[in-house]
């Protein structure tokens, strides 16, 4: 094997979503795992007002732990940003690239709400509130997100599932040790890019920061081309 790939969903997805990216990362020797996390998708009858961070945090790490996984390339879209952020603080001898895929780029204390540009918190928080008992988010638009063919729009819509309003509002807790874990940006710029905070942060912080022209959701919209970056951080 040429190295191991954790891909880890967004909000609103499930391990599924990376269907047509694994194929292709597999076809060239790399073992990859794409775990559901707690709450969401297959696993959505877990879903309560208690599954937060901390919880999606486990999740992964549990998955490196009990199946043994080492030089792994850690992946996280959008929302999973601050957990490969947790996951390679905790186990930075095991995770030997950190891949933040149009993710936030969280520091110590921070919450992921609180590094969404201000209406989208708002409007977020409002649809908890109004339509999630207070804890939950309903799936958001695809057209927002970048989506346009309808085969995509059919392909994604049965599966997304609320994700749990938690899992923004708890702080990100770093002891320091994920910045010895090399990481890497890929920001996705075709379409109203609301990482692109994130890939200035991660400019800053001196990471390779890469573009691809397709919207949020690039592992369904653009799997070739996510595919060849990722094979190319991992090669470098």
């Amino acid at each position: 094997m040429d190295g191991t790939f954790v891909l880890v969903h967004g909000a609103w997805h499930g391990g599924w979503c990376w269907d047509r990216v694994a194929p292709r990362l597999r076809a060239v020797g790399h073992e990859v795992h794409a775990p559901t996390l707690t709450g969401l998708s297959e696993r959505s009858h877990l879903l309560s007002p208690q599954v937060g961070l901390d919880t999606h945090t486990e999740d992964v790490v549990r998955h490196l732990d009990v199946l043994g996984l080492r030089d792994v390339v850690l992946v996280g879209h959008s929302y999973a940003g601050q957990i490969v952020s947790a996951v390679a603080d905790r186990r930075p001898e095991v995770v030997t690239r950190r891949v933040y895929l149009d993710a936030f780029v969280g520091s110590d204390g921070e919450a992921a709400g609180d590094l969404l540009p201000d209406q989208v918190r708002h409007h977020w928080a409002e649809s908890a509130l109004s339509d999630g008992f207070g804890w939950m988010v309903p799936p958001r638009s695809l057209s927002v997100l970048g989506v346009s063919k309808p085969e995509d729009v059919d392909w994604l819509t049965p599966k997304l599932t609320p994700h749990p309003w938690k899992t923004y509002t708890d702080p990100l807790r770093l002891t320091g040790a994920e910045a010895d874990v090399p990481a890497v940006f890929v920001e996705c710029v075709d379409w109203m890019r609301v990482f692109r905070v994130h890939a200035a942060r991660a400019h800053a912080r001196g990471w390779p920061v890469h573009e691809l022209k397709t919207g949020h959701e690039a592992m369904v919209t653009a799997p070739a081309e996510l595919a060849d970056a990722l094979l190319d951080i991992a090669r470098n």
